[in-house]
């Protein structure tokens, strides 16, 4: 089935390049140049990507995220940010944007990362046909693959969609250690230099949501010099 996008960026030069180059993927485009037409749009249609500048007349990026998560809508997220909003960047990953590129972009990027995205939830999707997967549990924490569901000490615990497959991939490799560029491929589906931050970010989030103590951290832990694993110990306590 023809994927469909919607891309809210008021720059009228950038929104064009970025439709004429999604066009040529086959993809249909939506195109909104302002927030409020945007938020509109993307509440009252079903799209497979929703690509998202911050800035924006109207509304902003980050509010019309919130109100669109707030009222159910899954669709993936791909944020539009300058490279002097680190703050929008980790406020709007927060809020449960898939991912997020900074200006200016190159368009071989760009288009690499939607292309990450929707392999992303087509995997997911073909997961939920498969078999179904096993409960999995460390110590207090406990993720449930069939609900997307995480508790901790029998509490649940709100994570993103990153978060979650973050997460989830470490789970289901106990003890293995994973430096950040095979982080990056194996679970944001790309991998670029300069981009370690996104890891990095998304650890200390977890951290912050799993972790009794997340500067020492018993689920997510750091190998120095190297990256990260998941403990592969059964004993572990939330």
């Amino acid at each position: 089935m023809q994927k469909k996008i919607l891309v809210v960026e008021d720059n009228a030069e950038l929104s064009d390049l970025l439709t004429l180059h999604l066009s040529d993927q086959s993809w249909l485009v939506d195109l909104a140049r302002d927030g409020l037409t945007g938020y509109k749009k993307a509440t009252t249609g079903e799209y497979d990507l929703i690509v998202l500048d911050i800035m924006l007349p109207g509304m902003d990026g980050i509010d019309i995220l919130k109100n669109i998560r707030s009222r159910g809508l899954v669709a993936p997220v791909l944020m539009l940010t300058s490279k002097s909003s680190e703050i929008d960047r980790i406020l709007g990953l927060e809020l449960g944007a898939d991912d997020y590129i900074t200006k200016p972009f190159s368009i071989r990027e760009f288009v690499a990362r939607i292309k990450a995205v929707f392999r992303r939830m087509e995997n997911l999707s073909a997961m939920k046909k498969t078999v179904s997967e096993p409960v999995i549990q460390a110590g207090g924490l406990v993720i449930d693959p069939e609900k997307r569901k995480v508790t901790v000490a029998g509490q649940p615990v709100e994570l993103t969609a990153k978060e979650y497959d973050l997460l989830t991939f470490f789970a289901r490799h106990p003890g293995r250690v994973f430096n950040r560029s095979q982080l990056l491929e194996s679970v944001w589906g790309y991998g670029h230099d300069g981009y370690d931050h996104t890891v990095n970010s998304n650890i200390n989030r977890l951290r912050a949501k799993i972790e009794t103590d997340p500067a020492n951290p018993q689920y997510v832990l750091t190998v120095w010099g190297v990256g990260y694993k998941f403990t592969d110990t059964d004993g572990a306590d939330a």
